[in-house]
């Protein structure tokens, strides 16, 4: 399975958003995923890391637009 998990990291913690997340289009300040079970998720956040071999996404919530 190559699906990772998403999380927003507020405040030095990390809240899952999705799972199994699949698939992850970033456009014009947000995010947009959808996961293994076609469930879709949009969220104003930009990724800042990745982990392959964690399977994490992890995103930072754009506050001021």
């Amino acid at each position: 399975m190559c699906e990772a998990n998403a999380y927003i990291r507020r405040n030095g913690h990390d809240e899952l958003v999705l799972e199994a997340v699949d698939k992850l289009i970033p456009e014009n300040n947000q995010v947009c995923m959808v996961n293994i079970f076609g469930q879709q998720k949009t969220v104003k956040a930009r990724v800042i890391e990745l982990s392959l071999v964690d399977h994490k996404i992890i995103l930072e919530e754009i506050t001021n637009i």
